[in-house]
């Protein structure tokens, strides 16, 4: 008989904290969405605790007292890990690892080990990788309580210290390592884009769990992966996205759609940073499609969190069409003409059902056309190379000969115009 190993999963406590700058509601959700992170990561939410203090114990983060009243819930239900819902500090982690003798994971900490498990592709690792060393680094004082105290004093000097400043010399020089490394990735990238220039590019962008990817589905007709958990995607996804064009039923336009990464409150620092590379895609997006969740009962505060985070990233002068997904799931009457005259411009979809995707289509394509100009080119029949250098940078919507010339017209954003002005300029036309 062969035993099979199943690796259980580890029994969690969460703690989070109110009345320091967020209301009761906000850190009740918030904790809820740490629940959600905390499955996500392959944890068994055990228990919840919410305590509300007017100001965060440096010590303890959440004051000594409580602190004691958890410690005896750990060793009461045995549990194995707690979780916080804000970031501590390396001492208050280190105090509260000592007195309840169990795994302390923060929220950053938590969000990064999800992206660990979930990055595949080289960029997305390496990015991962570099956001934890950057967190770890002032943390590493925990690591080597085996060897000596970290406290300092005489007798407490020893091997512990020495370890301890040579694995910070490793991470700093691993972390370079991997700057260089996202450096070269990047330059990749670059050079990928740059084969799409004349394309127009759409980004979806917004809070994590909104029905990004279901959205790129549908639109697309592709199979990217789905999940009802938070971070199910991590890699910028580019496919066609196909409209047809009434005036002109023979011919299609090419549009590119990019799915992104989703944004979460309190998103860490260094992942921020460190994604920076990833979220480029957005960056060179002519038109960002912001997906929100209208079912959510704190929707407007998930947008605020990604037009702050995509204020960090300098996008947010880009052109935004906010796209609010599920409306199948709406229980309030008014809401949709609410969010029409407050969110212009605006569109209403349900990805998952396929409603009201023909708009989401048109209005796409009304902001690829304003990007767009007609050119009426005429070349000798002899230039064939040029016409078929034509051919590849811009849509023809109508070619006739006559004589020794081809008539030409053209579709193209405006700066694949101007190149196309420059070719016919260096070659006499």
């Amino acid at each position: 008989m062969i035993e099979i190993y199943r690796p259980t999963r580890e029994r969690a406590l969460l703690v989070g904290t109110s009345g320091h700058g967020v209301t009761r509601y906000q850190s009740e959700d918030s904790l809820r969405e740490l629940a959600q992170l905390a499955d996500t990561a392959g944890a068994e939410v055990v228990d919840t605790i919410m305590h509300n203090r007017p100001r965060v114990d440096p010590t303890f983060y959440i004051g000594k007292g409580k602190a004691e009243f958890i410690a005896n819930l750990v060793q009461e239900q045995d549990l194995d890990v707690l979780m916080f819902d804000d970031d501590l500090s390396p001492a208050q982690a280190k105090n509260l690892e000592k007195l309840c003798d169990t795994k302390i994971i923060d929220r950053s900490g938590l969000i990064l080990d999800i992206f660990a498990r979930r990055a595949k592709t080289r960029e997305a690792r390496t990015q991962v990788e570099l956001a934890q060393l950057q967190y770890l680094l002032p943390r590493l004082t925990r690591q080597w309580t085996h060897f000596s105290r970290q406290d300092g004093g005489i007798g407490t000097r020893g091997p512990g210290e020495t370890q301890l400043e040579s694995d910070r010399r490793l991470v700093r020089y691993r972390i370079s390592q991997l700057q260089k490394e996202l450096e070269k990735i990047e330059l990749q990238r670059a050079e990928r884009r740059r084969h799409r220039d004349g394309v127009f590019k759409a980004a979806l962008v917004g809070y994590t769990n909104v029905g990004k990817s279901t959205l790129l589905n549908a639109l697309t007709a592709s199979e990217v992966f789905v999940e009802n958990r938070l971070f199910a995607t991590l890699d910028s996804t580019v496919r066609h996205l196909n409209v047809k064009n009434d005036s002109t039923p023979k011919n299609n336009t090419s549009i590119l759609l990019i799915d992104t990464v989703g944004f979460i409150r309190k998103l860490p620092h260094h992942l921020v940073a460190s994604f920076k590379s990833t979220l480029a895609e957005a960056r060179e997006a002519d038109l960002l499609l912001h997906v929100v969740d209208v079912t959510h009962p704190l929707f407007e505060e998930q947008m605020a969190v990604v037009k702050q985070v995509l204020e960090e990233l300098k996008l947010n002068e880009l052109p935004i069409l906010h796209v609010f997904n599920k409306i199948d799931g709406l229980q309030e009457n008014g809401l949709i003409k609410r969010l029409e005259e407050t969110h212009a411009p605006a569109v209403f979809v349900s990805a998952s059902r396929g409603m009201f995707l023909d708009e989401l289509r048109a209005r796409i394509l009304e902001y690829a056309r304003a990007d767009e100009e007609e050119l009426a080119i005429d070349l000798p029949i002899a230039n064939s190379a040029l016409v078929a250098r034509l051919h590849s940078l811009a849509q023809v919507m109508e070619k006739n000969y006559e004589d020794h010339t081809v008539h030409l017209r053209l579709r193209a954003n405006h700066a694949t115009a101007e190149k196309i002005r420059r070719l016919l300029a260096e070659s006499g036309n």
